[in-house]
């Protein structure tokens, strides 16, 4: 080997290391910032993200020496948040952001307003389905809210306060909660991604930009974010959209009857055979439960050979059959136990009994 490629081979494995090392640095520097950045999701998802105001009539009696006095109405502007799911203008957002609304605006975020019709509302889960007809929409991506993990990083898109769409960021602070008391059939998903009033009904994302949930509440004793909010699941919402789109209302099963959780405190006070299950607390005449002979001071020990023990669980297990079903349940009526089989029916529209 002559002296210039001595020379040559070393400067060639050198350049072509720095080359190397040069590359991995940029591609390290672009990781760094994509990862500390949520642009992505946010361009992805805000363009579904919609304001909607609505125009609520109300009346202004006065009572004026002991005599009621009508007035002129006035017309309240209220403001929520919404999220288009489809291409041909379905919006799902909270029922109290349209509740008794005479006028439903929705603005865009390219800024475009159009009036809106109402397909349904669910004030049992505080669902509601609007319809736009306009061209050019962008849905959201749906994401999957069971595979939802506590600790998951979260976006929460709407327009708080009205003051234009926002972004804040957090995490998943836990799911399933049920005993908030905010609606009759709860499986919240918890955030410490501030969320205000105006962000009602408007979108919680994952860092995919895919929908997983309808910011529904906050958890406050000043009116504002306190890093407890909640969302309504996704999946939740997609069932209860369904109906809304077909039914115009959401059809449940119920059984008829109220129930109190069984503790071993009250089973000791009480001596009751069994220290866990439902005592039933009260029947309603002519229901599924009053049908199969269901009694007030029943315990409930399994509802198709699962234990329930827990009211809220069991109350939206029901609700979430189909009118029809036939299940197994069995009890303790005294010291002796029993089965049975129920066929559920439709919820009555002003049903107030738990199941």
């Amino acid at each position: 080997m002559n002296q210039k490629n001595q020379w040559t081979s070393p400067i060639i494995a050198i350049l072509l290391g720095t080359c190397i090392g040069l590359t991995t640095l940029l591609i390290q520097e672009k990781t760094k910032v994509v990862s500390n950045s949520y642009a992505a999701p946010v361009e992805k998802a805000a363009p579904s993200v919609v304001s909607i105001y609505t125009q609520v009539l109300q009346k202004n009696d006065l009572i004026n020496d002991g005599i009621l006095k009508e007035t002129p109405a006035s017309q309240d502007l209220n403001l929520g948040s919404g999220v288009i799911v489809s291409k041909d203008g379905l919006i799902l957002t909270n029922h109290h952001v349209i509740q008794n609304a005479q006028r439903i605006i929705v603005g865009l975020n390219d800024d475009r307003q159009v009036e809106a019709k109402l397909i349904g509302s669910d004030p049992s889960t505080d669902l509601a389905v609007l319809k736009i007809n306009i061209q050019n929409l962008t849905p959201i991506q749906l994401g999957n809210s069971d595979s939802v993990s506590v600790g998951d990083k979260t976006l929460a898109i709407g327009n708080p306060f009205g003051i234009g769409q926002t972004v804040t960021f957090g995490i998943i602070s836990a799911k399933g909660r049920n005993s908030i008391g905010l609606n009759t059939y709860e499986n919240f998903l918890q955030t410490d991604a501030a969320i205000n009033p105006g962000n009602s009904g408007g979108a919680l994302i994952n860092l995919k930009g895919e929908l997983i949930g309808i910011s529904s509440a906050i958890y406050s004793s000043s009116g504002g974010s306190q890093g407890i909010g909640f969302a309504i699941p996704i999946d939740d919402a997609v069932q209860v959209m369904s109906d809304l789109v077909k039914n115009g209302r959401v059809v449940r099963a119920y059984l008829g009857m109220d129930a109190k959780k069984v503790t071993s405190a009250l089973a000791k006070s009480l001596a009751l055979p069994v220290d866990h299950g439902l005592l039933v607390s009260e029947v309603t005449k002519e229901s599924p439960a009053d049908k199969a002979g269901i009694q007030i001071g029943d315990i409930i020990v399994k509802i198709n050979n699962t234990t329930s023990d827990n009211p809220l669980k069991t109350r939206s297990r029901i609700a979430s059959m189909k009118p029809g079903t036939t299940i197994s349940l069995l009890g303790f009526r005294g010291k002796q136990s029993y089965q049975t089989s129920i066929t559920l029916e439709t919820q009555p529209a002003m049903q107030s009994i738990a199941y």
